[in-house]
């Protein structure tokens, strides 16, 4: 495989990306659709991921046929049909609905650094997931999903925790994915070899330091 670009997001064969930015290392998976969204480094997701008004975090990994911040009708109004905002379409003597495409877009998806969305997940809009959470396979999201929690169901809820809450306080704290992209390579051989405990030990936070 070739180098991901630190410049240049990866777009595979069938990606699309209207309104959206990309920091370094980013991908793209074939038939992707990425609207009015934001990917923070190293971010990816896999084919047929179709994402919308969402803030993705750093080394976020999203499976393939994920929805996330997918977008609502208008279901209180008497028709919910794209005839009502999307109206070009359908007349000429009309405007489409801009402030209805704004308010959707204002409704934001927040998912955090390291988070991993499963395949086929769905999440709705004004979700936050937190840091190094798992959503399983096929859950919808309806509501805040707390920093390395793992949840899954219709609607999603909790299953576990990734690590005892000391640990996740000084995963938090450590917040190694602000690091740079050099220090990364020079740790990887820990990242893959060490139990978490291990790596938190020989890499503690500053602010772990300062209160020893």
């Amino acid at each position: 495989m070739p180098l991901l670009s630190a410049t240049e997001p990866t777009l595979h064969p069938g990606a699309t990306s209207h309104n959206s930015t990309f920091g370094a290392y980013c991908e793209i998976g074939q038939g992707s659709r990425i609207l009015n969204s934001e990917f923070g480094d190293y971010a990816y997701c896999d084919q047929y991921a179709d994402i919308a008004n969402t803030t993705v975090g750093k080394f976020a990994n999203i499976a393939a046929m994920t929805r996330i911040g997918p977008t609502d009708h208008p279901f209180t109004h008497a028709a919910q049909h794209h005839f009502l905002y999307r109206s070009a379409s359908y007349w000429e003597d009309v405007e489409n609905d801009a402030d209805f495409f704004a308010a959707r877009a204002a409704r934001r998806t927040v998912l955090g650094p390291d988070c991993w969305i499963g395949h086929g997940a769905i999440i709705k809009p004004d979700v936050t997931i937190g840091a190094g959470a798992i959503v399983a396979a096929g859950a919808v999201v309806t509501k805040d999903v707390a920093p390395f929690a793992v949840v899954g169901g219709v609607s999603a809820s909790l299953i576990r925790y990734r690590f005892a809450p000391d640990v996740i306080d000084r995963l938090l704290a450590l917040c190694w994915w602000d690091w740079s992209h050099n220090k990364l390579r020079e740790v990887l051989p820990d990242f893959r070899a060490m139990p978490v405990e291990a790596f938190l030990e020989k890499y503690r936070s500053a602010s772990e330091t300062l209160t020893s």
